[in-house]
């Protein structure tokens, strides 16, 4: 990046994936592929299978709400698991398995990604009204994400 940015709530190009709203924070366009950050509201049903990036390390800023994490095993029961709220930052790196759920109504998150390519995957995917992360195999392969296990419960 040549330029600092400055990017306002609501300045940045908003899109779908499934049934998230997201905010397009920073492309890794905008970093010469070093990072890409987006702002995501969740509710506690669009919480994404256990699984690991091979790409990229993860970051997550709580803006609002309580969002659980699961991490460190290849299986949901077997992880660790920490809350987090408004203010928290949770740090998963590359190859390290995770998920995430909101546990109050919905929760809003800046999610974080160095190298920052794999927001190609969730403007491939686009608008759902039900998650169907085992149907888009192929394409999370592109972006080097694997699936281990199934979302937290609703």
């Amino acid at each position: 990046m040549s330029t600092a940015l400055v990017r306002n709530p609501g300045d940045g190009r908003s899109f779908a994936y499934y049934k998230n709203a997201i905010e397009q924070v920073v492309t890794d366009a905008e970093t010469n592929g070093v990072v890409t950050v987006l702002r995501v509201t969740v509710d506690r049903e669009d919480a994404p299978p256990l699984h690991r990036h091979t790409h990229e390390d993860e970051s997550w800023v709580v803006l609002s709400g309580r969002v659980r994490f699961w991490v460190g095993s290849d299986s949901l029961a077997e992880c660790e698991v920490y809350d987090a709220g408004p203010g928290a930052y949770v740090y998963g790196p590359r190859s390290v398995p995770h998920t995430f759920q909101t546990i109050t109504p919905t929760s809003e998150l800046l999610v974080i990604n160095n190298p920052g390519a794999v927001e190609g995957y969730f403007h491939a995917i686009g608008s759902a009204e039900a998650r169907s992360d085992l149907e888009h195999t192929d394409v999370l392969g592109q972006y080097g994400v694997v699936l281990l296990d199934d979302p937290p419960p609703a």
